[in-house]
């Protein structure tokens, strides 16, 4: 009975289940850089949320957020650089994260708290680093979230192991540069989603500051052409630039990419992604081809 639960369960995941409380993707990044032996990068995550989502109320991929489903992961990257030109560097990342919507009788309150630990070896010598981050923020309007946040990374260099999924492997080793070692940092985003008025598509956007060591920014956009399908377009900047002897040094000035995922049913997904990222002070210049896929159930 057990198997015959277990097969069903699966199957109308596959057919088209329009609710699920568990999600689990994986994404690998090829990373082509001006001096590596063109590497590979992997990333994983798995979510428990809390109630079921509901898949029926607009763009497949923001289901989580339009039903503001408070939820909690986890996530593991794995990154390499070498060549015959760089030391070799192998950076391991564990995280876990938590958010919460919270009803009031004015404004639905978000909350998130995350933890990561980064493992780094470079040319054979290992450190560990840890980041704790805090984030605080309302909706503003259906759909319309402005959070504030507080990140510290402690001793060593740290990504956010709980976002490299969403950003890639570049934007999150820059973002983590951008903070510094041993240091904290203010964050601050937003993010809209909304249906297009006579049409059956949407439009997405995000915007992400960081205020560490230097100041960093992001921007993101989408358009759900049907509620299965997405393209998408992001741009990121880094204010200022380090000098190289810096510990904290990251040569990237600023990063474009593009996406495009797609729903097979309403439990699978499938999709690409591109990043073009622009080195100052150093022959860095950096591209990478991603593919990602998603499971719920």
């Amino acid at each position: 009975m057990k198997k015959l639960g277990l097969a069903t369960a699966l199957v109308l995941a596959m057919t088209g289940a329009h609710a699920y409380q568990f999600e689990v993707q994986g994404q690998s990044e090829f990373l082509d850089t001006t001096v590596n032996d063109k590497n590979f990068t992997g990333a994983a995550q798995g979510t428990f949320f809390l109630k079921d989502v509901d898949t029926s109320k607009g763009p497949l991929a923001e289901a989580a957020f339009l039903n503001q489903a408070s939820n909690v992961s986890a996530a593991y990257s794995f990154a390499k650089h070498d060549g015959d030109e760089v030391v070799t560097s192998k950076t391991q990342s564990f995280g876990a994260k938590g958010e919460a919507y919270i009803p009031t009788p004015y404004l639905p309150v978000y909350t998130s708290a995350s933890y990561s630990h980064t493992q780094t070896k470079v040319d054979g010598e290992k450190d560990n680093g840890d980041r704790y981050a805090l984030e605080v923020g309302t909706l503003l309007a259906p759909n319309f979230l402005v959070a504030v946040g507080y990140t510290s990374i402690a001793d060593q260099f740290a990504l956010d192991a709980n976002s490299v999924l969403s950003q890639g492997i570049v934007k999150s080793f820059g973002e983590a540069a951008t903070i510094g070692e041993d240091q904290d940092a203010i964050t601050a985003r937003t993010k809209y989603v909304g249906n297009i008025d006579g049409t059956n598509m949407a439009v997405g956007f995000e915007a992400d500051l960081v205020y560490g060591d230097t100041t960093a920014y992001q921007l993101k956009t989408d358009v759900y052409v049907t509620p299965k399908l997405s393209v998408g377009a992001s741009y990121a900047e880094v204010s200022a630039s380090k000098n190289p002897a810096n510990d904290n040094f990251s040569p990237i000035k600023s990063a474009w990419g593009a996406n495009v995922n797609y729903f097979i049913t309403p439990a699978v997904a499938v999709g690409a992604s591109y990043l073009n990222a622009n080195a100052v002070n150093a022959d860095l210049d950096t591209q990478t081809v991603g593919v990602n896929a998603k499971f719920r159930f």
